[in-house]
């Protein structure tokens, strides 16, 4: 594998061997990248800044559910480090064309114009964006297809990303070619805008492929691990049907579904927006209720959302998103936040940070509590010259800030998902020590506390929720570092042999032993570089705990946050 480093201010391009980076992909890549290379005290939007792109040290292979891609960079949501994750074709094709990791580097000048970087067998190309870079994604998503030929692989950066908004997102093209999937989370597309890198087309034709050190060995354990993936009931069966959208009832049950900006823990509405009724219109609509973010995916959790004439509006409809736009701002017309759904990705902007804006928005009276035509027109602002664009697209602090606002749920600077922390107080230990802000994927104690996944701890008391959300920071990074999708970890979490499966799956890929404890391993390093890279920039204990009035009680179980910041650095990796 090479690395590829790309001067965005000279527009040159080199590749290198791994050299240190020897083994890494994924989050580890990333990371170790930006901790190495990156000053913590640098401006997010200066030279010194990299943005890094890995496909996962299991990409392109033959293993289920190894195409998600891992973006890391410093966060200018944050000020700190930041992998943020997503699906589509672009790790594949970068694992088949023999490269670890593309790294963005250097600043152009401010009035340079932004660029398209091709990607093949042959090296790179570099030339002027063609049209408006403010063109909404899907619109130029086609006008690249047209330049390219075909349905182009394309990372982009939308309207937002081109004005470097602190919630912008990177588009990855999916398997149909639309620009749906997102590494949405920490404003990395503001680092991509930066650098004035409108789009990266990959194009792995005749490209060599992954080299198997003992193929057949491969192919053995990569049965074992679709066996494990098809005999699981949330992998096999949950997610398939409803999506991550049959959470949104589960949630409710348990009075953990925030509602009203994390006033309450469940939603009158919540029927209305579950994956249940997702389910019931897509199929009467005649779209799809299942379909995979990346080929090779066999959970097939995404689905294709018609609107009520039968056209395509949105897939990737996901839980978090249902949530935001819905129960956090008390919306519950599914098609107004499918709508929602389909003007985040156009714009590039991440559903979670624009729903907790939103619910902030409504907080400071700018628009009414449960509008939906209304949020979804001051979405539409946003990658636009109308000034509220601007502060919307920068997410919950800052339109707080703007907007005089004291009830903002961040950790961070990023505004916590959709499991309210005092009710689910495992996800809630993630969101308050997680090196990312706050974020669910990071060390998803929901599967223990609510699912009963990999254990059973009770959601509302203190007993074992450090140690269970330590434990899957540690092992999400190694899933990330794969290049795995995290749904995989429901499996793993309850099979006695995953792990063991994933180790023969590395040992058969590079010809050297793996262990169990060398996957856990890389894991715990992750995060030493993660939380090494945030001491420098700052942070500090301080940081790591939830905002004041989390302390307030939790309807219905009138639960509250009474974690110690003494008690939470106990789920930090030593």
């Amino acid at each position: 594998m090479k690395l590829l480093r790309i001067d965005t201010a000279k527009r040159t391009w080199k590749f290198e061997e791994m050299g240190a980076y020897a083994g890494l992909g994924g989050r580890a890549l990333t990371s170790r990248i930006v901790n190495t290379e990156v000053p913590a005290d640098s401006h997010p939007l200066s030279g010194e800044n990299k943005l890094v792109i890995a496909p996962g040290i299991l990409t392109g292979t033959l293993a289920a559910n190894s195409g998600r891609i891992s973006v890391g960079a410093k966060s200018p949501l944050t000020g700190g480090i930041k992998e943020s994750n997503s699906g589509g074709l672009v790790s594949q094709k970068l694992a088949k064309l023999g490269i670890g990791g593309v790294v963005l580097e250097g600043k152009p000048a401010a009035d340079a114009p932004f660029m398209i970087v091709k990607i093949d067998k042959d090296g790179v190309s570099i030339t002027d964006a063609p049209g408006d870079v403010l063109t909404d994604n899907y619109a130029y998503a086609a006008a690249l297809d047209a330049q390219f030929g075909g349905k182009a692989c394309v990372a982009l950066a939308g309207p937002a990303a081109c004005q470097c908004l602190k919630a912008s997102t990177i588009q990855f093209t999916d398997p149909e070619g639309r620009p749906a999937r997102s590494a949405g989370r920490g404003g990395l597309g503001a680092v991509m805008g930066s650098k004035k890198v409108k789009a990266i087309v990959f194009d792995d034709k005749g490209a060599p492929g992954v080299e198997y050190a003992d193929k057949e060995a491969f192919k053995a354990a990569s049965k074992k691990w679709v066996d494990i993936l098809r005999n699981h009931p949330v992998t096999s069966q949950g997610l398939p049907t409803y999506g991550t959208a049959v959470l949104v009832n589960v949630l409710n049950e348990a009075g953990g579904l925030p509602t009203k900006n994390f006033r309450f823990g469940s939603f009158e509405h919540a029927a209305d927006i579950s994956g249940e009724k997702m389910h019931e219109v897509i199929t009467a609509r005649g779209g799809k209720t299942t379909e995979g973010c990346h080929p090779g995916c066999i959970i097939q959790c995404s689905q294709c959302y018609l609107d009520a004439k039968g056209q395509y509006l949105t897939s990737g409809f996901e839980y978090e998103t249902l949530w935001a736009m819905g129960a956090a701002t008390l919306i519950h017309d599914l098609d107004i936040i499918a709508q929602m759904d389909r003007v985040c990705d156009e714009k590039g902007i991440d559903t979670i940070e624009m729903g907790n804006t939103i619910a902030v928005a409504m907080e400071g009276g700018l628009i009414p509590w449960g509008d939906g035509p209304a949020a979804l027109a001051l979405l539409k602002k946003v990658g636009t010259a109308d000034p509220m664009g601007r502060i919307i697209g920068n997410g919950v602090v800052f339109t707080g800030d703007a907007l005089g606002v004291d009830r903002l749920p961040v950790v961070k600077n990023q505004s916590m998902p959709a499991y309210d922390p005092r009710a689910v107080k495992g996800v809630g230990v993630t969101y308050a020590t997680s090196p990312m802000g706050a974020d669910h994927t990071a060390g998803y104690a929901v599967a223990q506390n609510i699912l009963k996944v990999g254990g059973d701890i009770p959601p509302h008391g203190k007993q074992g929720q450090v140690e269970v959300s330590k434990a899957l920071q540690i092992a999400t990074a190694a899933v990330d570092s794969a290049g795995f999708c995290l749904f995989v970890a429901f499996a793993v979490l309850d099979s006695a042999e995953a792990l063991d499966v994933v180790a023969d799956m590395l040992t058969a890929r590079f010809g050297q032993k793996f262990t169990v404890a060398d996957i856990l391993g890389l894991g715990e390093a992750v995060l030493k570089d993660e939380l090494a890279f945030n001491a420098r920039a700052g942070f500090t204990k301080k940081d790591d705990n939830l905002p004041r009035w989390m302390r307030e009680a939790l309807p219905p179980h009138n639960v509250v946050w009474d974690f110690t910041e003494d008690e939470l650095q106990g789920a930090k990796v030593g």
